[in-house]
């Protein structure tokens, strides 16, 4: 073999080498999938049936095969926020602006997806809190959505999302009722009725104090003229004498005392 001919081969031998290491490097990033934290991811097989719902793969670096694909979810405690529309039990429209805190189910993340798909959220959890709120909200009257009832209504709607939801691989943690929003209207007679029953409370507990101080002198009155009366019906002739003889005695022991008229 000549020199030539050496010099002539090599360069077609050093590009199949190139050749070969960069399918490597696309098979082997294919083939690789980190999942970061808080996060879980499944298997699509391309080849196969499509998602694999026996595993959940967890944090950290993964191998798959190139063919195949890895969906990756966040697993940890989510929120999501929504303003709603709904109906009083009168009828009244008014806007509810709630916040639902969800996790998805760790080792059912791949029958959660190839059940409900990747929008999961917007699939299976938008629909089942806006059928619980319309359900919940209208039992109640305007008056008690604004006022006395926001810890009732969290617990109904959740009671009622967790009822719809359940078996579906999806837990529902809390629902958080922010804002109920009344037509301006509704909502400034509501303020006033309100005022006016402080105002009465108010003046309710006045009239109580009132009474009650009045009872109290009442009292007082009646124990003085009893306190009186005993004394007086004590006080006999022989008594008042003694009494004025003993303050003549300490009278006469001033050194102050000049002259001391008895009788």
């Amino acid at each position: 073999m000549s020199k030539n001919q050496v010099d002539l081969n090599f360069p077609k031998g050093g590009v199949f080498f190139i050749i070969i290491g960069v399918l490597g490097l696309i098979l082997f990033s294919k083939s690789t999938v980190t999942i970061g934290p808080g996060e879980g991811g499944v298997i699509f097989e391309t080849l196969g049936d499509g998602i694999n719902t026996s595993k959940t793969y967890g944090e950290g670096f993964n191998i798959l095969m190139p063919w195949n694909k890895m969906i990756v979810r966040k697993v940890r405690q989510q929120s999501i926020s929504d303003e709603m529309n709904v109906l009083s039990v009168n009828g009244l429209e008014v806007k509810v602006n709630g916040t639902i805190w969800y996790e998805p189910e760790f080792q059912n993340l791949g029958s959660l997806i190839k059940t409900k798909g990747e929008d999961y959220e917007r699939e299976l959890l938008d629909p089942a809190v806006n059928a619980a709120a319309r359900s919940v909200v209208g039992r109640y009257t305007p008056e008690q959505l604004y006022s006395s009832k926001r810890d009732v209504i969290e617990q109904e709607i959740l009671d009622e999302v967790r009822l719809v939801l359940e078996g579906q691989f999806l837990t529902v943690k809390r629902v958080l009722v922010e804002d109920v929003k009344l037509p301006p209207t509704i909502k400034q007679a509501i303020e006033r009725k309100l005022k006016q029953e402080q105002e009465s409370l108010e003046y309710e507990f006045r009239l109580v104090t009132a009474q009650k101080e009045a009872e109290k002198v009442i009292i007082d009155a009646k124990g003085k003229a009893e306190s009186n009366r005993i004394l007086s019906a004590s006080l006999t002739d022989k008594i008042l004498q003694d009494k004025g003889i003993e303050a003549t005695v300490k009278l006469s022991e001033s050194p102050n005392s000049k002259v001391i008229v008895i009788g």
